[in-house]
């Protein structure tokens, strides 16, 4: 089931998508702010796009596609959702640097949390975001989201260690 913003839509992901999403995970800038994790082959990604299973409840990872030109430009995920909690953690990035600072960003969270207030009945969407991301964390703030606490030390930059902070967002505090 596909989600539409008023720059993006919301897709599931396809086997497809592995050489952007591989392209995306091998480049520093995209990669600056998020816990990277070990250099993948193109078809291991490829093999975790076909084996992971498909979106369910707790775990859903949406393709962000651009419905200017239908290009897939980044990910976005709600995961960790249980129906007794309503509650889940929200994950994004924008891999496609050129549409980077045009609205797709905030379009595709907004797009996100109404998908996860409406249509999984959420009650709390949370996220932690770096210190010094303060891109993303304009963007978080300009939906609604609000800071609720600080991790200390909790990523780790160009050596150095460096806090997060926690955020969340209540139904019914989505602008």
């Amino acid at each position: 089931m596909n989600a539409l913003g008023e720059l993006v839509e919301l897709r599931a992901m396809r086997p497809g998508d592995a050489d952007a999403l591989w392209r995306w995970n091998h480049d520093p800038d995209v990669m600056r702010f998020m816990v990277a994790g070990y250099p993948q082959t193109p078809e291991t990604v490829a093999k975790f796009l076909t084996e992971r299973p498909r979106n369910a409840y707790g775990d859903v990872l949406f393709g962000v596609e651009s419905r200017k030109d239908g290009k897939l430009i980044g990910l976005i995920g709600l995961q960790g959702a249980e129906p007794e909690t309503g509650i889940a953690e929200l994950n994004i990035y924008l891999g496609e640097k050129d549409y980077w600072g045009q609205g797709y960003a905030t379009d595709a969270m907004r797009t996100a949390c109404r998908y996860g207030f409406d249509r999984m009945r959420l009650h709390r969407i949370w996220l932690t975001v770096v210190a010094g991301n303060d891109p993303a964390r304009h963007v978080y703030q300009k939906i609604g989201f609000v800071e609720e606490g600080r991790l200390r030390q909790a990523s780790r930059r160009d050596g150095e260690w460096t806090d997060a902070y926690l955020m969340g967002l209540l139904a019914g505090e989505l602008r």
